[in-house]
C-alpha cells in the first residue's frame, strides 16, 4: 500500500509515513495511521490497543485498562503528524512539543482489543503555536477529550 491513499474528505497515511514525520518509536509510538487528513485542518489517528503494550503489565495486569496520559498522547502525536504534513518540508527535522492540555475529560474505559479513532481538529495557530481539540473514540463513543496547544521547534539532535 502507499504512504498516502485518498478518501473521500481527506487521504490517508501508512506508519511508515508517520515515522518520517514524527520522532516516536516503540514503545511510545501511540498512532498506527492517519486518515481523512486534511492539511492545516484535522486528521484522524487510528491506534489499535493491543495487550502487548508495555503499560498494560502494570495498569492494571488482571484488569487491562489503557492510561489517559497514553490517550492524550496520541492525541498529540495525531496533532503532531498534522502540523508536520500542513506545513509540509518547512517542517522537517523539527519537533512538536505539548505546551498545554486543558479541559481533559475520561469518559470510557479503553481496553485491549479496541481501535481508537483520534479526531484532532487545529482551533487555531498563531506563528509557531498550533491549539487543537482532540476526541478519542472507541465504536463511535468518545472516551476522551481535551484541548491542548504544541510549538514546533527546531530539533538539536538529542544533545
Amino acid at each position: 500500500m502507499d504512504a498516502a491513499a485518498t478518501s473521500e474528505s481527506g487521504y490517508d497515511l501508512d506508519i511508515l509515513r508517520i515515522m518520517d514525520m514524527i520522532p516516536h518509536r516503540y514503545p511510545m509510538l501511540m498512532i498506527d495511521r492517519l486518515v481523512d487528513v486534511v492539511p492545516g485542518i484535522s486528521a484522524v489517528g487510528i491506534k489499535n490497543v493491543s495487550i502487548n503494550e508495555p503499560f498494560f503489565q502494570g495498569h492494571f495486569p488482571k484488569q487491562p485498562v489503557m492510561p489517559g496520559v497514553m490517550i492524550i498522547e496520541s492525541m498529540a502525536q495525531t496533532a503532531a503528524a498534522l502540523v508536520v504534513e500542513s506545513l509540509g518540508g518547512n517542517a522537517e527535522g523539527k519537533l512538536v512539543y505539548f505546551m498545554s492540555v486543558d479541559s481533559a475529560r475520561f469518559r470510557r474505559k479503553v481496553v485491549p482489543g479496541d481501535q481508537l479513532h483520534i479526531q484532532v481538529t487545529k482551533m487555531h495557530h498563531r506563528k509557531n503555536v498550533w491549539k487543537f481539540h482532540g476526541e478519542a473514540k472507541v465504536d463511535g463513543r468518545v472516551c476522551a477529550e481535551a484541548t491542548y496547544a504544541a510549538m514546533i521547534a527546531d530539533y538539536d539532535g538529542g544533545s
